[in-house]
């Protein structure tokens, strides 16, 4: 299966996906990817339960991880783009081996590096990353193209009993960016505060 739809009717408004996947979040954790996962999450509501990562390409997933295992009874959402994703593929490798059961990624797929110029990603070729999710070990993937998955996806977050995987397919689009705070200092405290590990 190709990863990309070239019919954009298939894609879903990022900004609206956002929402819908925190929409009932309760007091599910969230780790976002550089740039427009980050900004999307702040514009549906800055929390102090939010990490933001600022310039640390391709490692959110892998933050996801030692997060998730670090606070075991607390549900962990990763939230990243496909161009983070294609640079940090070996943390699919080494989640899938450690297989986490409250950790969830979601990789917001608009074929494009946003962050770098809109250049056409791998992902609009012929690269699949569920495929490559579901080769690394991880047993529940989703390919979402429409509202109907997303929701299925946004409930299983809260309640699987294994590590997932979702591709989300996004309209290449560039909604008003919505910044939240950039101090890193005050980022790591409130969250550690948030977590109760302050």
């Amino acid at each position: 299966m190709i990863a990309n739809e070239p019919n954009l009717d298939h894609r879903l408004d990022r900004r609206g996906a956002m929402r819908t996947i925190l929409e009932n979040r309760g007091d599910l954790l969230l780790v976002t990817g550089l740039g427009s996962t980050t900004w999307d999450a702040a514009a549906v509501g800055d929390d102090d339960r939010n990490f933001y990562l600022w310039g640390a390409m391709g490692a959110a997933a892998m933050v996801g991880l030692g997060l998730a295992t670090a606070q075991p009874d607390r549900r962990v959402l990763v939230v990243t783009g496909d161009g983070e994703m294609l640079m940090g593929l070996g943390s699919l490798a080494t989640i899938g081996v450690q297989c986490p059961p409250n950790l969830s990624i979601a990789v917001f797929d608009n074929g494009h590096y946003g962050e770098t110029g809109m250049q056409v990603s791998h992902t609009a070729e012929s690269v699949d990353l569920v495929a490559i999710a579901s080769a690394c070990g991880f047993k529940e993937t989703f390919n979402i193209i429409d509202e109907l998955g997303l929701r299925d996806f946004a409930a299983r977050v809260h309640n699987a009993p294994t590590t997932l995987f979702a591709r989300i397919a996004i309209r290449p689009d560039e909604p008003p960016r919505v910044l939240p705070p950039r101090d890193g200092v005050l980022l790591k405290t409130r969250f550690r505060r948030a977590i109760g590990a302050e």
